[in-house]
């Protein structure tokens, strides 16, 4: 599981080791977990303008959307501007789908509470959770 789940997030190359199966399973955990306490948590995706973008947001939000969470889809947005508006609009979680910071080719799908702290890195007790049934 270290292998996909880095510092920030899961990272990897998008319909390789990132595949949409996983950006659907990875929905649908964090709207299990943003739903423990609330019936329907919100979320709040952005993305960069990468190609893979937009499927990997699509694919992430059915997943959200399958567990019965609300997405809340804000297209091509600065990074920051996630936290700031999630937090600013009540959201439970904002969610980056943007270029890993390790190599240009990967992808990251980063999703933190309101409070802005990462929901998912290796160290993580939800990692296990999400990763379980996804190959």
């Amino acid at each position: 599981m270290a292998r996909l789940f880095g510092t920030d997030g899961v990272r990897g190359i998008a319909n390789d080791s990132l595949t949409p199966e996983l950006a659907y399973h990875l929905g649908r955990a964090a709207a299990y977990i943003f739903g423990q306490n609330k019936e329907h948590p919100t979320f709040l995706i952005g993305r960069d303008t990468r190609r893979s973008g937009t499927m990997l947001a699509d694919i992430l939000a059915a997943g959200i959307a399958s567990a019965g969470g609300d997405c809340y889809m804000v297209g091509v947005i600065p990074t920051p501007a996630i936290a700031y508006l999630t937090r600013t609009h009540h959201m439970d979680a904002g969610v980056m789908i943007s270029a890993s910071r390790l190599v240009s080719l990967y992808r990251l799908i980063s999703i933190s509470h309101a409070s802005s702290m990462p929901m998912v890195s290796a160290d993580s007790p939800s990692t296990t959770s999400i990763g379980e049934g996804v190959s």
